[in-house]
């Protein structure tokens, strides 16, 4: 079993990578519902603004620690270093274990063009997956029909996965509304979708290792991120340091 700890108000899931994969893979064979979160630092200071937000992350199966702030947090308070499980290393890795284990997978959010590209991408370098689906919903709120529409579609093809790209706190909102209605385990990916279509590159790993990969993205979306990134970067280190001076709390 994957061990927990806190940072911030969040319990940040712990382990290999590999274990990481397997599990998620166990929870979408054993078709029930779950939920998985892919964490950084914008969402944990998300959750410690939104109470609700932050029950999400509490109801999440697993709760990853996608950047790199949280895995080293996370690795401190378990007494090793924790790497990074990010979403965007996630997909590809579960889509080729789930193309060698004959379980399928679904796609929903971004747009017809991003899934088109994922789905060429995957038919080229696996063959052998099972895609289940894909759906771009609009990009505004869904009618009552729309949404059970979609739900429906999904639950039809019945995917082991379920990859969800909404944005951050969107698709971590749907995902646990959608819990009990969706037999696959659902992943909320972001931006994953747009690095494995190839519509968006990532830092090489050298720079990833230096946590330099929110300063790259906000040199590309400066107007949309520089809040999230530079006022939400120093309040999760004002925050964290109030939280070192509490006794802090571990689960196994």
């Amino acid at each position: 079993m994957l061990a927990k700890q806190q940072v911030l108000d969040t319990f940040i899931t712990t382990g290999p990578f590999e274990e990481f994969v397997d599990t998620i893979l166990q929870l979408g064979a054993a078709r029930r519902s779950a939920y998985v979160c892919c964490a950084n630092v914008h969402m944990l200071v998300e959750a410690h603004r939104d109470p609700s937000f932050r029950h999400i992350l509490a109801d999440a199966d697993l709760v990853t620690p996608d950047g790199g702030p949280v895995a080293s947090v996370a690795g401190w308070r378990a007494g090793y270093a924790q790497g990074r499980v990010a979403g965007m290393d996630l997909v590809p890795a579960l889509m080729a274990e789930a193309a060698r284990r004959g379980q399928s997978v679904y796609f929903y959010g971004t747009t017809e063009a991003v899934l088109q590209a994922i789905v060429a991408r995957a038919q080229r370098e696996l063959p052998t997956l099972r895609i289940a689906g894909t759906c771009a919903p609009p990009f505004r709120p869904l009618t009552p029909a729309e949404e059970a529409a979609h739900t429906a579609a999904i639950a039809a093809a019945d995917p082991d996965l379920l990859f969800v790209a909404l944005g951050c706190p969107r698709q971590e909102k749907w995902m646990a509304a959608h819990r009990g209605q969706v037999r696959a385990c659902m992943l909320g990916v972001g931006q994953a979708f747009l690095v494995y279509a190839g519509l968006e590159q990532r830092l090489p790993v050298w720079a990833r290792r230096l946590w330099l990969e929110w300063a790259y993205r906000l040199w590309l979306e400066p107007r949309r991120l520089w809040r999230r990134y530079l006022v939400t970067n120093t309040r999760f280190l004002y925050l964290l340091a109030q939280q070192t001076l509490r006794p802090r709390k571990a689960l196994g």
